[in-house]
């Protein structure tokens, strides 16, 4: 996968500066899902371009690669395409390739972030990219790999770890160099000021078995998800104990 689409873990990674990832499922009434992510760097993009540029020519050759991503939703199929860079004939994976979507956010002319979307994904899919995306992992949200057929949603709150950001932070660093999946935590850590999911239903939700202190209902056909940094990432002293915390949540929706 041409590294350049994943822009936003190379930037977080020399910034080390607050971002807010956001994420929204929709679970369709078909059992498959649609991801959005949404990866706000307006605090980080402002701190690099403040930088004197003899200490952040790096810093500001990838702010403007970041500049060339579409500010309309744009498959990564298309931007292949269109680069002269598809390498691939094989119709599963141009298949996924079509259902990828990324494009930049914007406030006037300043770039505040970018977002990527996985459209109308089911089960196949998701195992798909394993073999589509060898070379980068694509920042999947945990969420979206739960249970759901089409009605009743099975979430394993083991899956709170956050392991698919960390997980593509581990066994690379600023330099090219290795680096351990705790090195990864705690660099998600100072990366990250929030982290957010937001469960959303196409169906009115019916009923919610299991508690979690992170897990709340906002209407009748949303669920919010807020993790604790501090809990997941931080030292003992900022972990807080948890007055709920089932292993199963499950919503069943009409």
């Amino acid at each position: 996968m041409k590294k350049n689409l994943l822009f936003f873990l190379a930037i977080c990674l020399f910034a080390l500066q607050s971002c807010s990832v956001n994420s929204e499922i929709t679970y369709h009434k078909d059992s498959a899902s649609t991801t959005i992510m949404d990866l706000d760097m307006k605090d980080a993009m402002q701190m690099m371009k403040s930088m004197v540029p003899d200490s952040a020519k790096n810093d500001q050759k990838k702010l403007a690669e970041l500049e060339k991503l579409p500010r309309t939703w744009t498959s990564l199929y298309e931007m292949e395409k269109k680069e002269g860079k598809l390498k691939t004939e094989d119709p599963d994976s141009i298949k996924i390739m079509k259902k990828i979507f990324m494009k930049s956010n914007a406030e006037g002319k300043e770039i505040t972030g970018f977002s990527l979307k996985m459209d109308h994904f089911t089960k196949a899919d998701y195992d798909g990219l394993t073999n589509f995306s060898k070379e980068e992992k694509l920042p999947i949200d945990q969420m979206a790999l739960n249970s759901w057929d089409g009605k009743t949603l099975v979430i394993n709150t083991d899956q709170f770890s956050l392991d698919g950001l960390k997980e593509i932070m581990s066994g690379k660093d600023m330099r090219d160099g290795e680096i351990s999946a705790e090195q990864a935590g705690s660099m998600m850590k100072m990366m990250y000021k929030s982290v957010g999911t937001t469960l959303k239903f196409e169906n009115k939700i019916k009923s919610i078995s299991g508690k979690h202190d992170w897990v709340s209902k906002i209407d009748d056909y949303s669920v919010k998800i807020n993790y604790d940094l501090d809990a997941l990432f931080g030292d003992a002293k900022d972990k807080k104990s948890l007055k709920n915390s089932d292993k199963k949540i499950v919503i069943v929706t009409e």
